[in-house]
């Protein structure tokens, strides 16, 4: 099995930073796609940002030029820089890893736990 755990959380003040980070553990052969998520408050969760294996990223509009992804494959681990974050950016963010477990098995989804952001104006 491949566990995902974020870290990195909490109550921030508009035009604040935070940086997530999410470790990967357990039987890993490879990690492709590594990619954010977040769920506001009352609605559907929606898609932040990916990159994957050879780097390249993409954002989703809402956070271009304000959040990084960024992922560190010696540790499993893959971040998401958050800058002059606003209101609208409080969620539960979730980490998500499109892996597989052995050189024959079937790449899938694996997802964190969530972790919440709150953004005070």
């Amino acid at each position: 099995q491949v566990q995902l755990v974020e870290s990195g959380g909490g109550l921030v003040q508009a035009g604040g930073s935070l940086r997530l980070s999410c470790v990967a553990s357990g039987s890993i052969f490879s990690m492709n796609a590594m990619r954010w998520y977040r769920q506001p408050p009352g609605k559907s969760r929606e898609w932040v940002s990916v990159i994957i294996s050879g780097g390249s990223t993409v954002y989703a509009d809402s956070v271009k030029g304000r959040f990084t992804i960024s992922r560190d494959d010696g540790k499993n681990t893959v971040y998401l820089q958050m800058n002059s974050l606003k209101s609208e950016d409080t969620a539960v963010y979730y980490c998500n890893v499109f892996a597989s477990r052995s050189r024959n098995s079937v790449p899938r989804d694996y997802w964190g736990q969530g972790t919440q952001i709150t953004v005070s104006s």
